[in-house]
C-alpha cells in the first residue's frame, strides 16, 4: 500500500482527525492518478465530481512528493478556504512537515505608505471617506499579515481601499520608506520558502503575463502547478493576456499626482493644470459615450466623431501631463514614479488605440462613471502552450465540470493541452434517489417579452411546495429583478435578491434563515456550498448561453466561421453546458441532502442540441408533473 491510500484508508491518517472518516474509493483512485502524474512530471486533465473530495487528493500527493507546489483556485474565498480550513486538517494528520503560504495579489494588503499618505491628505475626502480611514489606521495598528480580508468592517470592494493599498502602477518597490514592514513583500518572501503556495488564477496569470514585477521568478521553481476550478482558466488567462486600461487609471493618476504636488512641487503650476485638465477631458469622454452602461465593438468608437474626438483628447492630456511629471520626477521617489506610471499608460493606450494586429479583439465597457478599452487576445492556445513548456512541471487540472458529454476536447482546445491524459470520477452522490428533475410542458419561449411573468406561473408552485428553501438563478439580472418584483407580492417565504447586500451576508442569512429564495446570477452558479435543508431546490431560468452581443464572443465566433469551423457547436454550446452543469452542482452537496432542479427552458427537449446538456448533468430521476415535485417533497416530512 502506498503512502497515499495509506492515508486515505479507512483506519488511515485522515481518519484520526475526521470523525466518522470513511475512505471513498474515487479520492482514492484520484489521488493515486496525480501521484503518479507528479512522478513521471505528466500533464492530467482530472474532473472529480461533487462529493469526491478533490481538493484532498490534490493536496496530499502534492505534499508527499516533496517538490515545490502551486495550488491555483478560482477565487479568493476559495483561496482562503483552501488554506485556512483543509490545509490544517492535513497538517493534523500527515508526519511529514512541510511549509505552505497562502499569497494574493497586491490590491489585496494594506500599503502604510499610501494609507500614511491619505490621511495627512490635504485635497480632503468626504465624512464617509475619512471615517473609514480612520477605521483602517486602526486596524493597521493590529493586524498581522495586512491582509484586507481581515477587515469586517469595511468590504473589500469599498472605493476607499484604493487610499490604503497600492497597485503595480503606484507601488514604490524597495524606494518606499516602508518597504522593510510591508505587507506583501513579507507574503512574498513566505511563498519564496514554503513547499505549499495557495494563489488564485488571476494572480497566477498576472505572473504569467509578467505584469507583476517580482512575482515572476516565483513559478519557475515549481516542480507541481494544479489547477483547481480550471474550467474558469481560459477566460481569466485571456484577460490578462491581452492589454486594458481605464479613465479610473489615468483619474487615478492624476489624483496621486496632485497629492504630490501639494506636498513637493507646488512651485511647478503647469503640473496642477495638466492634472486637472486631465481629470476633465476623462469626465467630457466618459459622457460621449453615454449614460447606458454596455460592452461595445471598437467600431462604435470609430463612427462616432464625439468619442473619437474624446480619446485624442485624453491622449494629448496625457502627454502633457508626462512632460510635466519628467520636470518634477527629480524631486521625490513618489513623483518619478508617477512619471513612470504616466509613460507606461500612454505606451499601454497607444497600443490600444493604433492597434493593427488581426489577432486581437478591441472593444469597451462602460460603468458608471469610467469606461474601460480592452484588447483581448483571439486566441490563448498557443501562448499558454508556450507558458507551459516555459516551466517544466506535472500540471494537473481539477474540477467538477471538465467534459462534455463525457469528452474533454473543448477543456483541452481551448487551453492547447494536446494530448494529456484526461480521468474522470461520478460523484459518489446517489441523485437517482437524492434529487428530482422537474421539466414542466408548456414552458415559454426564453425570447418571448412576458416569458419571466409566465415562467412564475409555473416556477411559483415548485417553491411553495419546497417552502422556500431555493435558489433561483439567473442568466441575466434584467430577468432576476422582474422576477423579484413578482416573487415579492407571491411568495410569503423571504426573498433574498443579488445585489440588495454583499454576497456573503445573503449566503449567510440563507442558511439562517432556513425557509428564504435567494435570486442570483453568476456569481451564486458556482463556488457556492451550502449542505442541509436550507437548499432544497435549485431553479434555473435558462440555458445559460453567453450573449452572442459580447464583442469578444462575437469576433472570436466570426473568425472560427471564417475558419469553416461551426461557432456554436465547437464554443457556445460547450461553454454553456459547462455553465449548466455548475448551477446543477449547487443542489446536492452531501450525502443526506434531498433536493429538486427545475430547468425552466424549452429548448431542453424541444431543440437537438439539449441532448447534450441532458447527457451531461448527473442521472437524476425526471418528471414533467408538477405532482411529483409535491409528492417528492412530501416524503421528506413523512421520514
Amino acid at each position: 500500500m502506498t503512502d497515499t491510500q495509506q492515508f486515505f484508508s479507512n483506519d488511515g491518517a485522515l481518519s484520526t482527525v475526521i470523525s466518522g472518516y470513511q475512505a471513498r474509493d474515487a479520492q482514492v483512485e484520484m489521488a493515486e492518478a496525480i501521484s503518479k502524474a507528479i512522478t513521471n512530471k505528466q500533464h492530467l486533465i482530472a474532473e472529480a465530481g461533487t462529493g469526491t473530495g478533490k481538493t484532498f487528493a490534490y493536496l496530499v500527493p502534492a505534499i508527499y512528493s516533496g517538490k515545490k507546489a502551486i495550488i491555483s483556485t478560482g477565487t479568493k474565498n476559495l483561496q482562503d478556504q483552501l488554506f485556512n480550513k483543509d490545509l490544517p486538517v492535513i497538517r493534523k494528520a500527515i508526519t511529514l512537515p512541510f511549509k505552505a503560504a497562502l499569497l494574493k495579489g497586491r490590491a489585496n494588503y494594506l500599503c502604510t505608505y499610501r494609507l500614511k499618505n491619505a490621511l495627512t491628505s490635504t485635497i480632503g475626502f468626504t465624512k464617509e471617506e475619512a471615517v473609514s480611514l480612520a477605521k483602517i489606521n486602526a486596524w493597521s495598528k493590529d493586524t498581522r499579515f495586512g491582509d484586507i480580508s481581515e477587515m469586517s468592517g469595511i468590504t473589500e470592494g469599498d472605493p476607499i481601499w484604493y487610499q490604503a493599498t497600492s497597485t503595480q502602477d503606484n507601488c514604490l518597490g524597495q524606494d518606499c520608506p516602508d518597504y522593510a514592514d510591508c505587507y506583501l513583500v513579507k507574503a512574498r518572501q513566505k511563498a519564496q520558502e514554503a513547499d505549499v503556495i495557495v494563489v488564485n488564477h488571476h494572480l497566477l496569470c498576472a505572473d504569467w503575463s509578467i505584469r507583476d514585477n517580482g512575482f515572476g521568478e516565483l513559478l519557475p521553481r515549481a516542480e507541481v502547478v494544479i489547477i483547481d476550478e480550471a474550467h474558469q482558466l481560459a477566460e481569466t488567462a485571456s484577460n490578462f493576456l491581452g492589454t486594458d486600461i481605464s479613465s479610473k487609471q489615468l483619474n487615478d493618476l492624476a489624483q496621486d499626482t496632485l497629492m504630490e504636488y501639494f506636498k513637493d512641487a507646488t512651485d511647478i503650476p503647469a503640473l496642477r493644470t495638466a492634472c486637472e485638465d486631465l481629470e476633465h477631458e476623462l469626465k467630457d469622454l466618459r459622457l460621449a459615450f453615454g449614460v447606458e452602461l454596455k460592452r461595445g465593438d471598437w467600431q462604435d468608437i470609430e463612427i462616432n466623431p464625439k468619442i473619437s474626438a474624446g480619446l485624442v483628447a485624453v491622449k494629448e492630456q496625457m502627454k502633457r501631463l508626462s512632460e510635466q511629471l519628467l520636470v518634477a520626477s527629480v524631486k521625490t521617489k513618489p513623483l518619478e514614479s508617477c512619471y513612470k506610471r504616466s509613460e507606461d499608460l500612454l505606451e499601454s493606450l497607444n497600443l490600444i488605440l493604433d492597434d493593427k494586429a488581426g489577432n486581437w479583439i478591441r472593444w469597451y465597457e462602460t460603468h458608471r462613471k469610467t469606461v474601460t478599452l480592452s484588447l483581448t487576445p483571439m486566441d490563448i492556445a498557443a501562448e499558454f502552450r508556450k507558458f507551459m513548456h516555459q516551466h517544466q512541471a506535472a500540471w494537473i487540472f481539477t474540477s467538477a465540470t471538465l467534459s462534455i458529454a463525457n469528452r474533454f476536447d473543448h477543456f483541452a482546445n481551448n487551453l492547447g493541452l494536446g494530448k494529456a491524459e484526461s480521468v474522470s470520477w461520478g460523484s459518489p452522490f446517489d441523485y437517482a434517489t437524492q434529487s428530482l428533475f422537474y421539466h414542466p410542458k408548456g414552458l415559454p419561449q426564453p425570447n418571448d417579452p412576458d416569458c419571466i411573468p409566465q415562467l412564475m406561473e409555473f416556477a411559483i408552485p415548485v417553491l411553495k411546495a419546497s417552502k422556500g428553501r431555493a435558489f433561483f438563478l439567473f442568466t441575466s439580472h434584467r430577468a432576476l429583478n422582474e422576477a423579484a418584483e413578482i416573487l415579492a407580492k407571491k411568495l410569503k417565504y423571504p426573498l433574498l435578491v443579488q445585489g440588495s447586500r454583499p454576497k456573503g451576508q445573503l449566503l449567510d442569512q440563507f442558511k439562517e434563515l432556513g425557509n428564504a429564495v435567494l435570486l442570483g446570477t453568476s456569481s451564486f452558479w458556482e463556488g457556492v456550498d451550502v449542505r442541509g435543508e436550507a437548499l432544497s431546490c435549485v431553479i434555473i431560468d435558462k440555458l445559460p448561453f453567453t450573449s452572442p452581443g459580447h464583442p469578444v464572443l462575437k469576433a472570436r465566433m466570426e473568425a472560427m466561421k471564417q475558419q469553416g469551423r461551426n461557432p456554436f457547436f465547437e464554443y457556445q454550446l460547450p461553454s454553456a453546458v459547462i455553465a449548466l452543469r455548475q448551477g446543477v452542482g449547487r443542489l446536492i452537496r452531501d450525502v443526506t441532502d434531498r433536493g429538486v432542479l427545475m430547468v425552466c427552458d424549452p429548448r431542453l427537449l424541444k431543440r437537438s442540441y439539449g441532448q447534450l446538456f441532458l447527457d451531461s448533468v448527473p442521472a437524476m430521476s425526471r418528471t414533467r408533473d408538477i405532482a411529483d415535485v409535491e409528492a417528492f417533497f412530501k416524503e421528506e416530512t413523512l421520514e
